[in-house]
């Protein structure tokens, strides 16, 4: 076995123990909510009023989505869990609360705010009934308040998470910028956790990398990190990363791009590139909330940057190979596909 494969060996063998072992980390979390709505069914025709499909719904579910998802996630990996956030008095709201609860996540620091609609994505598949695979989405709805959250709201929010920083191995932001965080939290947040010298996961949208100023590690997608270069008229990726890294003071940007694998950009390092390694991708929501999730167990318990970021690496390539809405990261999940990575490399050997 080369240098390098051998160390890919190692890094498995310590990335399986890590998920093997009694975890006593504790996560402080912060992020907007919503709720992931699916209906499945097929489309064999057009409508007569208009040239889009009509979809004969077979299923339907929902899921908690974006912070929640990721509190799932870490519950699941065995990590001890303060998450702060808030929903609305609706059917929406009830159902998170209701679904996080049952799988033990803590739902005591999320508020309920009256007059307040819950953020609730509605996704519709199809695909022909003759064909058992290849169901794409048609469409996606969004819907939500209208009115902006209260800034009171969210400086309750942040005042809970300082105090729960205290006890905190890790940090992580999850941001849609729908009013749980806001920049000045952010950076509060931020600057305590430095201060505590505790590892900060970020995932900000594109209008709100401010609020990300100072983390240990941002995550992107392939197609932002894109879009940024165009507008910056940078030459390529590297740059753009480099960019990023030295204007907002992170310690490292992991871009994610699906079935094209991953890229970690440091500080004046080489760039390292993680493969995909998913053999059926089937579908990439929940990416960012995976990889986040895996970075925080990880850089939780001391682990290095770059065997942090092969458990990110893993954790996606369970995403993708899930169908839509059926599956969190869980530990048996991970372990079972770290064994698997072993297995191939074995295998490559022989």
């Amino acid at each position: 076995m080369d240098p390098g494969q051998d160390l890919k060996s190692k890094t498995l063998k310590k990335l399986r123990n890590l998920l093997n072992k009694t975890n006593k980390s504790r996560v402080t979390l912060i992020g907007d909510i919503m709720l992931d709505r699916y209906h499945h069914g097929f489309a064999n025709n057009l409508t007569s009023t208009a040239p889009v499909p009509v979809l004969k719904i077979t299923d339907s579910e929902e899921s908690p989505g974006a912070a929640a998802h990721i509190a799932l996630s870490l519950n699941s990996l065995g990590m001890s869990l303060d998450f702060f956030s808030c929903v609305g008095n609706d059917l929406e709201g009830k159902s998170i609360l209701t679904k996080l609860s049952l799988t033990g996540v803590d739902v005591s620091n999320i508020l309920v705010i009256d007059d307040h609609k819950t953020l609730t994505k509605i996704r519709f598949y199809g695909s022909r009934e003759s064909l058992l695979k290849n169901s794409q989405i048609l469409l996606q709805a969004d819907r939500g308040s209208l009115i902006p959250l209260s800034r009171d709201i969210s400086s309750e929010l942040v005042s809970k998470a300082m105090n729960s920083l205290d006890n905190s191995n890790v940090l992580v932001i999850s941001d849609y910028d729908k009013g749980v965080i806001s920049t000045e939290g952010a950076l509060d947040l931020i600057e305590k956790a430095k201060m505590k010298k505790i590892p900060i996961i970020v995932d900000p949208k594109l209008t709100g990398l401010e609020k990300s100023r100072g983390a240990t590690i941002v995550l992107f997608e392939i197609r932002g990190l894109e879009l940024l270069q165009r507008r910056l008229d940078l030459v390529d990726s590297k740059a753009t990363a480099q960019y990023l890294i030295d204007n907002y003071g992170w310690g490292s940007l992991l871009v994610l791009g699906g079935i094209e694998g991953m890229t970690l950009y440091t500080n004046n390092d080489e760039d390292i590139y993680f493969p995909c390694n998913a053999s059926s991708p089937e579908q990439q929501i929940g990416l960012h909330d995976a990889a986040a999730a895996a970075l925080a167990i990880s850089l939780g318990n001391g682990l290095k940057l770059q065997e942090s970021v092969t458990l990110a690496s893993a954790a996606c390539d369970c995403i993708l190979s899930a169908a839509t809405s059926k599956e969190f990261i869980s530990k048996d999940s991970l372990s079972l596909w770290l064994d698997d990575l072993s297995w191939r490399m074995q295998i490559s050997e022989r």
